[in-house]
């Protein structure tokens, strides 16, 4: 229900042909940072260049010693350095986890198209989640950073209309294999009193950029998930209206969508009424609501894929976690002719008992992330409400860089969850030692609630990458993309 504290920083969809970096003499730490996450992106392709054949080697490419940056943290190994080994961690290895991630992600990319059912949760994810699978992990991940695309494109444009659609869409990061074919909005069902709303513009919009529908466009990755992958994103509450929704949790009927598993005799399925507002309010200005736009939006990417292997996967946190099962338990029921999965993190209940049996039965499966230390997924209380699908539990208190004692805004940011799912091996095992994903965001995003000797580390690392960056020389810092 509540929002990540920030929203990770969103890249390019599509690949600009060239870029370049440059350096001022007064150029903050933070601005170099954000210059050598672009080289840092492109570290991969040293290794592809040693093996390219003569022609492909001709091509303008980056310099290996900008690929792969000398390791700082390894000079002047003294008391600093003897600490560090004295928490179990290396110096190269909190170099690894400190610098932007790979475009690869966190873990190599398997080939999945003979097991990509399992992993989307064809038998309830089975013998997958404790521990969990290396393949799994990735997906969960990769799923997730969809949902930051999400929050950011709400961030950098928290005024968008329905009418903006070009504008509204997101830029993705997954190396420019999914491609967003539309904006979702979500309207609130409540607004503010004329007095108020005159005072507060801002806080005053109903309709707000709620999340956006992408589609695999890569054959290269159809080929590699063995179909082609829907997939709907959706950020959690950003906006007063939407807290105001939050709080509304008396049961409604859900009876708008029907199937033919459904059970005549079967108790009227309820949810949440804030939940059920926001998804089924139409705007003022006649926009569809939410649920219109992605039942719209389906429909044409599968009749426009006809005749292919097809995935439909819901993806939110917080809020959009609760409207990721509301949107699976429709498409489910219309009968959609493609298995429909959601992959949740620290999402509240949604409805009763009546209605998670319902959506079970329609045959969409939900993944909820959770965090043992997150109140969010607590509420609201089970005495009328009940989970719904399986869950995979996570303990923020078994990540070696988060604080013991880290706060609730930690235990439920988004960043947060990706990383300890990132570091999970299974329930009684120790966080997952070569875990290569960067912890800069979750720096950026909760840095009073990550360890001291991490928060040292990358301030000291800032400056040296700052020395670096500097003693480089213009004419090296061209970046080919």
């Amino acid at each position: 229900m509540s929002a990540a504290a920030a929203a990770p920083p969103a890249t390019s969809l599509l690949r600009p042909a060239a870029a370049s970096l440059t350096t001022a003499s007064n150029s903050s730490n933070r601005v170099h940072l954000k210059n050598l996450e672009h080289l840092f992106r492109n570290r991969g392709a040293a290794v592809a260049v040693e093996s390219a054949t003569p022609a492909q080697q001709q091509q303008p490419v980056l310099k290996a010693p900008l690929l792969r940056l000398p390791s700082f943290l390894a000079r002047g190994r003294g008391e600093v350095a003897m600490k560090e080994e004295a928490h179990g961690v290396s110096p190269r290895r909190l170099e690894r986890v400190l610098l932007p991630a790979a475009p690869d992600g966190p873990s190599p990319r398997g080939n999945i198209a003979a097991t990509w059912r399992r992993l989307h949760g064809e038998h309830d994810w089975r013998g997958l989640l404790d521990p969990l699978h290396p393949d799994l992990r990735r997906e969960i991940v990769r799923y997730g950073e969809f949902v930051g695309a999400a929050y950011g494109a709400f961030l950098s444009r928290p005024d968008a209309a329905p009418g903006d659609r070009a504008r509204a869409a997101p830029p993705l990061q997954d190396g420019g294999a999914y491609r967003v074919t539309a904006p979702l909005f979500a309207t609130s069902s409540v607004g503010l009193p004329a007095w108020l709303a005159s005072a507060a513009p801002c806080a005053a919009q109903r309709t707000s950029l709620v999340g956006y529908v992408a589609v695999c466009d890569s054959p290269a990755e159809v080929r590699r998930m063995g179909r082609r992958d829907i997939v709907i994103a959706l950020r959690g509450t950003c906006t007063v209206l939407e807290w105001a929704e939050n709080v509304r949790a008396g049961l409604v009927p859900a009876t708008e969508a029907a199937s033919a598993a459904d059970s005549p005799d079967a108790p009227t399925p309820k949810v949440e009424c804030g939940f059920w507002n926001l998804y089924k309010t139409a705007a003022a200005d006649g926009s569809p609501s939410l649920s219109e736009m992605v039942v719209t939006e389906v429909r044409r990417l599968l009749t426009k894929y006809e005749g292919e292997e097809v995935s439909i996967t819901v993806t939110g946190h917080s809020l959009g976690a609760a409207l990721a099962v509301l949107i699976a338990d429709e498409l489910a029921g219309l009968g959609a002719p493609a298995p429909v999965a959601v992959f949740s993190f620290g999402g509240p209940r949604v409805g009763d008992r009546a209605f998670a049996s319902r959506v079970e039965a329609r045959g969409a499966r939900v993944l909820r992330v959770v965090n043992a230390h997150d109140v969010v997924p607590r509420f609201p209380p089970p005495s009328r409400y009940a989970d719904v699908g399986r869950e995979l539990r996570l303990d923020s208190r078994a990540s070696p860089y988060l604080r013991p004692d880290a706060d609730a805004a930690c235990c439920h940011d988004l960043e947060a969850y990706i990383h300890l799912v990132d570091g999970f091996l299974g329930s009684h095992c120790p966080f997952r030692d070569n875990a290569k994903r960067s912890i800069l965001r979750l720096l950026e995003n909760q840095g009073g609630n990550v360890k001291q000797l991490y928060i040292s580390k990358a301030m000291d690392m800032r400056v040296r990458l700052d020395a670096a960056v500097a003693d480089m020389p213009a004419e090296v810092l061209e970046c080919v993309h």
